[in-house]
């Protein structure tokens, strides 16, 4: 319980200093009218109080990553608690921050527009490409993890097909009418359920006494049943992603920079949120590890249920919270994934929009765009779960390792302290690259093969990067000479 209650207040205390310094380095400006204000238009560009937004952005973000993918990466031991922890603050926190403010300067603007400003024409057209199948993909994953659980409590009466649709349906509204007409009214109550689920089992884990591991030198070793094919690099920082750093929050943060009215909202709402999420994260990899017994248990279980982490789910809550809080926690579950899938397809309508300079203020243009979104997602229905989970899990992260290189790209042209996003930029290259070599679902290379080139692409990374910056700083003295001398030309 101790380690557990350390990184609670690690993270709480993190935010304060590290949301500060990175408000520093970008330079907020709290007098700058914002995207909300300039450009209101009603659907997308609306102003909302800052109380709601936070919630709004809480609730895009925190879907099944937090809760499913703690879950599993638990099944490594306390070094889960140990990356969320220092993933949340040094990677996420400054990922969805940067990520946030740069579309809140750029107007709102998607991260695919964004990318292509500072990296290039052909990593924006990538980019588009990569982020509409990302958010499909999540906007596909998160019908089925919550249309499980409800077929579940509701048992014989309504199945999991009928809830499919109904899920489907309440999408296609949420990602067609206004923001503040569906997602801003209904936000709130789901918070309310998310909220009751995390704080309940916190409490009931506290209540009951329930042995958390803790860090200690010999439990920060690889306690998966199957070690040797999963080591914990790479495979604990991609497991856990939303809980600790996601590209898929740079998608949504657009969403929101359109609704902020000041600058200095980005603290709470871009950094704030990745932090509370965070600390869902904690609760779950917590409870997982202890509510059975032993990180060996939770192990079991989930092997001989095709690790199904929301049957995990369903048992702690009920025995925790009762039948009747038991069925309140599992609604803030299925909240989270729902809540995250209808700005998904959102967000995807936006980015196909900006792309192509189509005007959202017709509801015809939006549902032109929205339309075939909604058939492929039905069309990966057919797919297994589990594969769909895996790839979204490495599409996720090597879109954020994209997004910590823009940011960094913007802050070293910025003259600014680029280090901040460079340090998690070249450690998440590492990642995802030894992921996609060594990963079943990847190419299945040995290990020596896989981190060797991990390694070796992440140092390639630096040195590129490096090199980048003495060119910038030379081509700036190239520059600052040649103004000297057409002074000095003026002056004779």
């Amino acid at each position: 319980m101790i380690s557990f209650v350390v990184c609670v207040v690690v993270l709480i205390v993190g935010y304060f200093v590290l949301s500060r310094i990175s408000e520093r380095i970008f330079g907020a400006d709290y007098k700058r009218p914002t995207p909300a204000v300039e450009m209101a238009d009603g659907v997308d560009y609306v102003a909302l109080p800052g109380w709601k937004i936070f919630l709004i952005q809480f609730l895009n973000i925190a879907g099944l990553g937090p809760i499913f993918g703690a879950v599993a990466g638990a099944m490594w031991g306390p070094v889960a608690f140990v990356w969320i922890v220092i993933g949340t603050l040094v990677a996420g926190g400054v990922h969805d921050y940067f990520s946030g403010m740069l579309s809140l300067r750029f107007k709102g603007q998607s991260i695919a527009e964004i990318s292509g400003h500072y990296l290039g024409a052909t990593v924006k057209h990538i980019m588009r490409v990569f982020t509409v199948i990302l958010l499909i993909m999540v906007g596909a994953v998160f019908v089925m993890g919550p249309a499980k659980i409800l077929a579940g409590i509701t048992g014989d009466y309504v199945s999991s097909s009928i809830w499919v649709i109904g899920i489907f349906a309440y999408y296609i509204l949420s990602t067609i009418l206004p923001i503040d007409k569906v997602i801003g009214k209904i936000y709130p109550v789901f918070g309310v359920a998310l909220l009751f689920m995390a704080v309940g089992i916190l409490f009931m884990m506290y209540y009951n006494r329930l042995p958390i591991p803790e860090i200690t030198i010999s439990n920060l070793t690889n306690m998966h049943h199957a070690a040797n094919d999963f080591p914990i690099f790479p495979f604990v920082f991609v497991t856990i992603a939303c809980g600790a750093i996601s590209g898929f929050h740079a998608t949504q943060s657009p969403l929101m920079a359109r609704c902020m009215t000041n600058e200095k909202q980005g603290k709470p709402i871009f950094f704030g949120t990745m932090v509370t999420e965070g600390i869902v994260a904690l609760i779950w990899a917590a409870i997982s590890m202890c509510f059975f017994g032993s990180v060996g248990s939770l192990n079991d279980i989930m092997a001989n249920n095709g690790g199904n982490a929301a049957l995990i789910v369903n048992e702690v809550s009920n025995n925790l919270l009762g039948t009747a809080g038991g069925v309140l926690a599992i609604l803030g579950v299925v909240a989270a994934p729902i809540t995250s899938g209808d700005t998904a397809f959102r967000g995807a309508r936006l980015i196909i929009a900006d792309a192509l300079k189509f005007k959202q203020g017709p509801i015809t243009n939006r549902i032109l765009i929205s339309a075939p979104l909604f058939v492929i997602a039905m069309l990966l229905l057919t797919i297994d779960f589990a594969i769909i989970w895996r790839y979204f899990a490495w599409t996720n992260q090597t879109l954020a390792t994209i997004v910590l290189w823009t940011i960094t790209v913007f802050l070293i042209k910025s003259k600014k302290f680029y280090w901040i996003s460079l340090i998690p930029a070249v450690f998440m290259t590492a990642v995802v690259v030894t992921y996609i070599l060594i990963a079943p679902e990847g190419l299945s290379l040995s290990k020596n093969i896989s981190f060797g080139i991990g390694i070796a692409a992440s140092i390639l990374s630096l040195v590129v990067s490096l090199f980048y910056v003495k060119r910038q700083q030379s081509g700036e003295r190239m520059n600052k000479n040649a103004e000297v001398f057409a002074d000095e030309i003026t002056t004779l």
